[in-house]
C-alpha cells in the first residue's frame, strides 16, 4: 500500500502544481499495518504498489451529520446537497461531498465536504503522473463512522513557515461531535477538554509535539508520527472518491480490487489451502500414475513368463502376445490341427449358414483367412438369413457382386 500524503490548501487558492514539481510525502507499507518505507518525491518517483490512497488533512475536511435520504444512486449527490444546503459555507457546485461507508436510507450517518476544485485538481496532479488513485481517506473521521476506530485525538506540531501564534502545535480531534482543529495556545481548546476527557479519548501526538502536548493536557500522550497516521487513516474503510468524482473504469477498477483483497493478508489462509490442495492433486496424480505403472509392468512380466514356460524355445521376449500367437500356429500346424480360419473350418461355417433352398455352390476360392462363395441370385433376405446364422459362431460375412466372402471376426 501506497499512502500519499496531501497538503493543506496553499494560501490564496493557488492550484496544485505540475506533476513533475507535485512533491508530496509518501508512506510505503508491505501489509498495511507497519511503514516499511517514507519519503517525499514526486508522483513518477514514487514506488510501486498494489494499492494507492491518498490522505486528506484533518483541516480540509467538514462533517456533517445527517439523516440518509431516500434517493436512487443518481440522484443521491443532489439530495445530499439539498438537506445541506443551510449548512454549507460555500456554493453546491463549489463543494464535494462524500457519504459514510456502508449507511442505509433512513439511519445517521456522517457526510464529508471537501473543497471540490482543490480535491479534483490534486486527483488529475497525482493521475497525471501515471499513478491510479484507488481511495482518498481523511486524516481524522468523526467518532463512530468506524466502529473499530474509536475517538482520537492529534497533536501536531507547528510547521516551519508558521510565526507568532500560528507557531504553536495544533489539535485535531475526532469525536462524536466531528472532528475539530484548534490550536493549543487558545483559551478554545482549554474549555473544551473536559468535555473530551467524559469520551475517553486516545490522545495521540508527532514526536516534535510531544512535550508541548503533554504539559498541555496534563497526562502522558502516545507518540504517533505523520507516517503512522497517515497509515493508519488508510486502514479506515473510508473512500471519499464518490459521485462525479469516482474512479472510473469501474469493471477493471473492481478485477483490480478483487485481485488486490486476493493477494491481501486476510486470504493468506486460502491461498495456502488452495496451493496445498494443488500439491495434494498433483501427489495423488502421481501416486496413481505410479500404480498404473507397477499394474501394467506385472501384467508385462506375467505374460513374458508365460510365454517362457509354454515356449522355452523362445529366448528373447521382444512382444510376448505376438510371438505366443506365433508360436501357437507353428504347434498347431506341426500337430495338423486346423486352424479357426483355415480352409476347414471356413466351409463347415458355410455349410451351418447354407439358405435354404439354395443349390450347392459352383464354386469356390480359398486365401488364407478367406473364403469366396459364388452365390448368384441370392435375395438380400438370403444374404441376411446366411450372416445371422454364421456370425453368432465367430464368422464376418461380406456380400457383392454376386459373391459372398467369409471370414473370421478378430
Amino acid at each position: 500500500m501506497l499512502v500519499i500524503q496531501l497538503p493543506p490548501r496553499a494560501r490564496g487558492g493557488e492550484a496544485p502544481p505540475e506533476p513533475a514539481a507535485a512533491v508530496l510525502g509518501h508512506v510505503l507499507s508491505s501489509d498495511g499495518m507497519a511503514v516499511t518505507a517514507q519519503g517525499r518525491s514526486a508522483p513518477g518517483q514514487w514506488p510501486k504498489a498494489d494499492s494507492v490512497v491518498a490522505v486528506l488533512p484533518a483541516t480540509e475536511v467538514g462533517w456533517h451529520r445527517i439523516t440518509v435520504p431516500k434517493a436512487p444512486a443518481g440522484r443521491l449527490r443532489a439530495a445530499l446537497a439539498g438537506m445541506l444546503e443551510e449548512h454549507l459555507l460555500d456554493d453546491d457546485a463549489d463543494v464535494h461531498l462524500a457519504l459514510q461507508p456502508n449507511a442505509k436510507a433512513g439511519d445517521e450517518a456522517w457526510v464529508a465536504a471537501v473543497d471540490r476544485a482543490w480535491l479534483q485538481a490534486w486527483i488529475t496532479t497525482i493521475e497525471a503522473g501515471g499513478v491510479t488513485l484507488d481511495r482518498i481517506v481523511p486524516a481524522l473521521s468523526p467518532a463512530g463512522s468506524d466502529p473499530a476506530a474509536p475517538g482520537h485525538a492529534h497533536v501536531f506540531g507547528a510547521t516551519g513557515d508558521e510565526a507568532g501564534e500560528n507557531a504553536a502545535p495544533w489539535l485535531a480531534v475526532a469525536d462524536v461531535q466531528g472532528v475539530t482543529a484548534l490550536r493549543l495556545a487558545g483559551s478554545l481548546a482549554r474549555t473544551r477538554l473536559a468535555g473530551w476527557a467524559e469520551q475517553g479519548l486516545r490522545w495521540t501526538a508527532e514526536p516534535a509535539a510531544v512535550s508541548a502536548a503533554e504539559r498541555w493536557l496534563g497526562a502522558p500522550v502516545q507518540v504517533q508520527t505523520e507516517a503512522e497516521l497517515a497509515l493508519a487513516a488508510a486502514r479506515a474503510p473510508w473512500n471519499l472518491r464518490q459521485f462525479d468524482l469516482a474512479a472510473r473504469h469501474r469493471g477493471l477498477r473492481a478485477l483490480r480490487e478483487l485481485a488486490k483483497q486476493w493477494r491481501g493478508p486476510a486470504w493468506r489462509p486460502a491461498r495456502w489451502g488452495l496451493a496445498a490442495l494443488v500439491v495434494l492433486q498433483l501427489l495423488g496424480l502421481n501416486l496413481w500414475a505410479w500404480q498404473q505403472q507397477r499394474q501394467v509392468t506385472a501384467r508385462k512380466e506375467a505374460m513374458n513368463a508365460l510365454l517362457r514356460s509354454t515356449h522355452p524355445n523362445v529366448r528373447a521376449v521382444l512382444d510376448a502376445p505376438v510371438q505366443m500367437q506365433r508360436e501357437t500356429e507353428l504347434l498347431r500346424q506341426s500337430a495338423g490341427q486346423p486352424g479357426a480360419a483355415d480352409f476347414e473350418p471356413l466351409l463347415a461355417l458355410a455349410a451351418r449358414g447354407w439358405p435354404e433352398g439354395q443349390s450347392p455352390v459352383q464354386n469356390l476360392r480359398y486365401e488364407p483367412g478367406r473364403l469366396t462363395l459364388a452365390a448368384p441370385g441370392w435375395t438380400p433376405e438370403q444374404v441376411q438369413a446366411f450372416r445371422s446364422r454364421v456370425e453368432p459362431a465367430g464368422g464376418r460375412v461380406e456380400s457383392s457382386d454376386g459373391r459372398v466372402i467369409l471370414s473370421m471376426a478378430r
